[in-house]
């Protein structure tokens, strides 16, 4: 096991393994094709919304050292000008036009979904580098403030919470028997909780495809369908990057987010090194 090390250098890594996962699972969104039989799909792998909101999360860690949200909002805002057909679901389409076009990201956060505030897996999936940045207590903290920038919901900010304590436990060691205990005493309660307490209670010997069954997978792309298996996926393979993408992808769903929040957890633990080359070769590059 490595150093415990949080800042820049963890986060970096969390968000090149959250793009890898992000990419890798994208080839198998819409795949006629069952990822059992582990046949890489050919040409260059595209990441989706989920890199391009972590890198915004990423380079305001890098500016700032902690989540500014007026900065965040901006840099949501002009990554997703600069290429809106990255897959964002159709609240963030709105969200995230209404503060390019000057609208305060509370008000545009807070009106969606009838004023509740959208609960989608968007908050969880592009917070792992958060985790990766900070020591467990002030991942919360900030956690909370990268997900109020979109989504308003207290589900949707529980999710956010869960995926960055997930990946601050996982850059400090704990074991995969421990962690869904620990994260579990970080979060508060509500239905991504609810989960978290259900995922703790199914074995690591457990098919990923009927845990995902009992979960959910993120086919209802809301944080509760979600995080809930992300989180056991991510303490099942906590020392394996590779096999933890592949077995996250048999859960099927929504499997650009759910492989692209258990790669930004698991790989500021393990680091890169074991993924194969022709994965890199195939992943669209970050722009950093």
């Amino acid at each position: 096991m490595p150093d415990t090390i949080f800042g820049m250098d963890s986060a970096e890594v969390s968000l090149r393994g959250l793009a890898l996962g992000d990419a890798f699972g994208e080839t198998w969104f819409r795949a006629a094709r069952d990822p059992s039989t582990r046949v890489l799909a050919p040409g260059q792998w595209q990441w989706t919304d989920d890199t391009a909101m972590a890198l915004g999360v990423f380079r305001v860690l890098r500016t700032h050292g902690r989540i500014d949200q007026d900065e965040l909002a901006n840099q949501f805002a002009a990554e997703y000008a600069r290429d809106p057909n990255r897959n964002y679901g159709s609240a963030m389409h709105d969200v995230l036009t209404a503060i390019r076009n000057g609208e305060s990201w509370r008000s545009a956060a807070q009106r969606q979904f009838g004023g509740l505030g959208s609960w989608g897996n968007g908050a969880a999936m592009r917070v792992a580098p958060v985790g990766a940045w900070f020591a467990l207590d002030e991942a919360v903290e900030q956690a909370v403030r990268s997900a109020e920038v979109t989504h308003a919901h207290p589900e949707a900010i529980a999710g956010a919470v869960a995926v960055a304590v997930a990946t601050a436990l996982s850059i400090s060691g704990v074991t995969s028997a421990d962690l869904l205990d620990e994260v579990l005493a970080r979060v508060p309660s509500g239905q991504v909780r609810d989960g978290l307490r259900q995922a703790r209670q199914i074995g690591f010997d457990v098919d990923p495809r009927d845990a995902a069954a009992t979960l959910g997978n993120g086919s209802r792309l809301s944080a509760p369908d979600t995080v809930p298996y992300v989180v056991w996926s991510a303490a099942r393979n906590l020392d394996d990057l590779v096999e933890a993408l592949w077995d996250t992808v048999l859960g099927g769903g929504d499997t650009d987010t759910n492989c692209a929040m258990v790669g930004g957890i698991i790989a500021p633990r393990t680091g890169l090194d074991a993924v194969p080359d022709e994965w890199w070769q195939a992943v669209e590059p970050l722009p950093l």
